[in-house]
């Protein structure tokens, strides 16, 4: 793995730690409260806040999951080089595309 890419997760990492830690909270806060999902949706609806929030958190997860799916698909796979950079592109992609369209969901919804 080259420096860059072991930086990337390095800094996609620290990136996600507060993020999981307020998702985290949250979602205890929403089970201690009783709150129903239409309920959750309802205060997600339209706010800047969780669509950014959740925008950045995608974002670094899949910059983190692609890097950690290369490394495992070259120590498992015959992938090497640019087949391999392209599969973990490919799923990064596929994932930050998925998730996008889960923040796009929650937020415009």
């Amino acid at each position: 793995m080259t420096l860059r890419l072991y930086l990337a997760q390095r800094i996609s990492a620290v990136v996600m730690l507060p993020l999981v830690l307020v998702h985290l909270g949250t979602i205890l806060y929403a089970v201690d409260a009783g709150l129903t999902a239409a309920e959750i949706l309802a205060r997600t609806r339209g706010s800047l806040f969780w669509g950014l929030f959740y925008g950045l958190f995608v974002a670094a997860a899949a910059v983190h999951a692609a890097i950690g799916l290369r490394g495992v698909l070259g120590e498992w796979t015959p992938l090497k080089g640019r087949a391999l950079d392209g599969a973990a592109l490919l799923f990064g992609l596929v994932l930050a595309g998925l998730g996008a369209r889960a923040v796009t969901a929650v937020v415009l919804a």
